[in-house]
């Protein structure tokens, strides 16, 4: 582990209790010399490579995620770094490079992609069930978290909601616009609110905040047979269906829209997507499973949303190349 903050730690738990796999150090200035239940604390990463890794999890701040991660792929060590990948294009794609260039085993932490109620959402959209989608919205927004300090809520925040839109619509983005807003004093943005289109046209719209005294995590999908809508603070996945009742009522018969119709709530395994995620990156590791968010979809990820803030910096529409 490199990094012991609060995403440090949830990750070191869960390592912990990973079948197959041992952790043998924490790597953290601010807490070196000191042991946790579960393995030593050194200083750097220098002395975490020494004591022999198949691969390091870097929870560390953003802005040293170039540094650390090309200090593992030079020791040749495979790397789960947390999302963002990095906190420029140009830092994010030295380190795809890196890491491919080894040929070594590289994923970036977006937890979303293992929550079940989207897993769930992915496998439903594929198999057709919504039809021709139509919309995409998502809203991420909760109090501030005072352990972000090096990038705003479009890097910290709005990059889960970019990397799960194309993920379970299997779409690129193609155009944003948006507006920023510092609320709350600090150098980063804390609100972004974007306008964007997929590669088949499909609309996206995405509002997150650090200013909203609760937490709010939910995606909603529009499409030809009703809507889905993806909660993923309570893992639940709820479908609401078009309804089809006649109306004798001259005023609205001919109205060709859509009626409220049944509201199914899926019954779905909630497993813990941080364990779902390691999971996959140990199998990934072990020849078993591809199932991870690579270095390259990172790296998109990265470059959409410096996009979104040269966006709202210049009060235009962005164009994506692909």
């Amino acid at each position: 582990m490199i990094g012991l903050g609060s995403m440090g730690r949830n990750h070191a738990r869960v390592l912990g209790q990973l079948p197959g796999v041992e952790l043998v150090g924490i790597a953290d200035p601010m807490l070196e010399g000191r042991t946790t239940s579960t393995a030593p604390i050194v200083g750097t990463v220098d002395e975490l490579i020494e004591l022999g890794l198949d691969y390091a999890v870097v929870a560390c701040p953003t802005g040293l995620h170039e540094e650390v991660g090309l200090q593992l792929a030079d020791a040749g060590v495979c790397a789960l770094i947390e999302k963002p990948l990095a906190h420029s294009d140009e830092a994010a794609r030295r380190l795809a490079e890196a890491f491919a260039t080894k040929g070594l085993i590289a994923g970036v932490g977006h937890i979303e992609r293992y929550n079940p109620a989207l897993r769930n959402l992915k496998a439903r959209l594929a198999a057709g069930d919504l039809g021709e989608v139509y919309q995409v919205i998502t809203r991420r927004q909760g109090p501030f978290p005072a352990r972000i300090a090096d990038v705003g809520v479009v890097k910290d925040l709005a990059t889960h909601d970019i990397d799960l839109t194309g993920w379970v619509t299997q779409q690129d983005y193609v155009s944003v616009a948006a507006q920023t807003s510092r609320r709350s004093g600090r150098a980063h943005e804390d609100l972004v609110a974007v306008v964007a289109e997929l590669s088949d046209g499909t609309p996206v719209n995405h509002l997150v905040n650090w200013l909203t005294p609760f937490k709010e995590r939910q995606t909603v999908v529009t499409g030809e047979r009703g809507a889905f809508v993806a909660d993923t603070l309570t893992a639940d996945l709820t479908f609401y269906a078009n309804g089809a009742v006649s109306s004798e009522w001259e005023a609205v018969r001919n109205f060709r829209g859509v009626a409220e119709g049944d509201m199914t709530r899926y019954a779905i395994s909630r497993r813990e997507p941080l364990m779902v995620e390691h999971e996959h990156f140990r199998d990934a590791l072990l020849g078993l499973s591809d199932d991870i968010v690579t270095l390259a979809e990172g790296l998109r990820t990265v470059e959409i949303s410096t996009a979104i803030l040269a966006a709202a910096d210049q009060g235009v529409t962005i164009s994506i190349k692909r």
